[in-house]
């Protein structure tokens, strides 16, 4: 693939075309939405079939990501998740979890190794693969591609291919328009002048920094060649050596190959349990003890590790590995991450037996530089401070000390809500609208976004009256008894807006022989401004024991 390119870079192009021989060719695979696709996999693997075409993933309340069909309503990452509802109320919304992701891709990795000799992962959700080799082997480029997609697409699952002389260029070629790109030999200075600057930004594994990006885009630079043709110094003198990254990937300066050669150094750590590992708790923990010998050296020798080979041997005497690839220098907490997926997709597979012995080899190092802006290193720093602090904590009051909230299944708010000490893996619990069928007459979303005090919180009792006085409440045949006009909360007054048809809920009465009117309940949402009030308010109201009472508020 080419693209007309300015007489004044023209030189440039047959410099780069002259230099290049198709003896270091890359080729990258690239997941769309992979967090969606490892959640929708997960679901097929457990004979789930997915409840609507469209699906998003959440976490803190904002969408992390989303199918096409969630986009074509207007669903956009890093949208608030109600206004993600309001725009498209079928959406399915699944937990955002990275663990899921990592595990589930070295699934692909592990098919991607059967066509090909060399490749590394840079992320969960995209590999690069080396397509010199393989065009040796199975005769063309095109047949090696055909051979990758064909190797990653098992259980529906989609891929598109990019190629080209440098990573940076293979990533970009990987994610251009719908099918990827094809850049040939000594083309990518002009396959690269015409896409647009936000290109650096779209992919994490390019290490760009944001706010460079955006401060070039309010210098008027709209596309990578426009960036090219701003002088060296005045980049390195402006925006320093974050600004020269993005002024390389756009020149097509950086040539590395898959999987160079490892460092000198031996900065491996290995260890040999006293059992085998067979659970993912006993990995975890393996992980966090190996992941602080490494970076102890690393340390001790003044650098970071941006590649790192995981590596272990089975009890039948079969050696299995990895190589892992990050833009940034890996943390210790990432580290011990990384290792985990890997153990967990290993595990969780079945097609590896007990582990008896792990190792971590960095195999490519740098010098840490300050790259970063003061914001980025504070966060960092913040980071890793909370994952001391808590470590101590759990080392100190026990590891059941510190509770960490997830999401769960259930019809109310607070049975939505699990605690599980932090760092622990939120396995075998109730995923939200998993099982929808189990949960009849759950609320509707969005869900109220603070809790009341509980239905037996005297302070969570109101009470509501029609236009003539008489008390409210819910019949035999879950119909209100009168429209609503009015609620009474304590000393407060509130005038009735708009209210839901209540929804009768039988919570598990079929599982004890003796029936308790407690456990039947009917659920209603009202809406109701106070004299005085600029914007009105919205509750979550549950009936039980012939009483209203506020169960949550939106």
């Amino acid at each position: 693939m080419t693209a007309a390119v300015p007489s004044r870079i023209q030189p440039a192009v047959e410099r780069q075309q002259h230099a290049r021989r198709g003896d270091n060719r890359i080729a990258v695979l690239w997941f769309p939405d992979w967090p969606v696709q490892a959640a929708l996999l997960e679901e097929t693997r457990h004979g789930i079939s997915p409840e609507s075409p469209a699906i998003a993933l959440a976490s803190n309340h904002r969408i992390t990501a989303c199918c096409d069909k969630a986009r074509g309503h207007g669903v956009r990452r890093g949208m608030k998740l109600r206004a993600a509802q309001a725009l498209c109320p079928s959406m399915v919304v699944r937990d955002t979890d990275p663990q899921r992701d990592g595990r589930l891709f070295s699934t692909i990795v592990e098919e991607l190794e059967n066509v090909s000799a060399s490749l590394e992962v840079l992320r969960p959700g995209m590999v690069a693969l080396n397509l010199t080799a393989a065009t040796r082997f199975y005769g063309s480029e095109q047949a090696a591609l055909e051979h990758f997609i064909d190797a990653a697409a098992h259980e529906g699952i989609d891929a598109t291919a990019g190629a080209a002389d440098e990573l940076p260029t293979a990533i970009i070629a990987a994610r251009h328009r719908v099918l990827g790109a094809v850049v040939q030999p000594g083309d990518s200075v002009a396959f690269l002048y015409q896409q647009p600057l936000s290109v650096l930004l779209a992919e994490p594994a390019l290490g760009c920094q944001k706010d460079t990006v955006e401060t070039l885009a309010g210098l008027g630079i709209s596309t990578l060649g426009e960036l090219t043709e701003l002088p060296t110094t005045a980049i390195s003198t402006r925006f320093g050596s974050a600004g020269l990254h993005c002024h390389r990937i756009a020149s097509a300066q950086q040539q590395r190959k898959v999987a160079p050669g490892a460092v000198e150094l031996d900065l491996s750590a290995s260890i040999t349990p006293e059992a085998p590992i067979t659970r993912v708790d006993e990995a975890a923990f393996i992980a966090r003890m190996l992941a602080d010998q490494v970076h102890q050296q690393l340390a001790t020798q003044g650098l970071n590790c941006v590649r790192i080979k995981i590596a272990a041997e089975t009890d039948d005497g079969t050696t299995i590995s990895k190589i892992w690839r990050t833009t940034t220098a890996l943390t210790e907490h990432a580290t011990a991450e990384r290792v985990r997926w890997q153990l967990d997709g290993w595990l969780s597979s079945g097609g590896a037996g007990a582990i008896v012995e792990l190792s971590l080899t960095p195999l490519e190092t740098q010098i840490p530089t300050n790259t970063g802006s003061i914001i980025e290193a504070d966060t960092a720093v913040a980071e890793e401070t909370t994952v001391t602090v808590v470590s101590r904590l759990q080392s100190m009051l026990g590891f059941d000390a510190v509770q960490q909230p997830h999401a769960v299944g259930g019809r109310g708010v607070a049975e939505r809500v699990r605690f599980l000490p932090y760092g622990q893996a939120a396995e075998n619990i109730r995923e939200p609208g998993r099982h929808s069928a189990e949960w009849i007459g759950a609320i509707p979303s969005p869900l109220p976004t603070r809790l009341g005090g509980g239905l037996d919180h005297p302070v969570s009792r109101v009470r509501l009256v029609d236009k003539h006085g008489n008390p409210v409440f819910v019949t035999a045949e879950a119909l209100l008894s009168a429209d609503p006009a009015g609620m009474s909360w304590g000393k407060k007054k509130f005038q009735v807006l708009g209210w839901s048809v209540p929804w009768p809920v039988d919570t598990g009465w079929w599982e004890s022989e003796i029936f308790d009117e407690s456990q039947r309940l009917a659920r209603m949402q009202l809406v109701g401004k106070n004299t005085g009030d600029q914007h009105p308010k919205a509750w979550l109201l549950v009936w039980q024991h012939r009483a209203w009472r506020i169960e949550a508020m939106y």
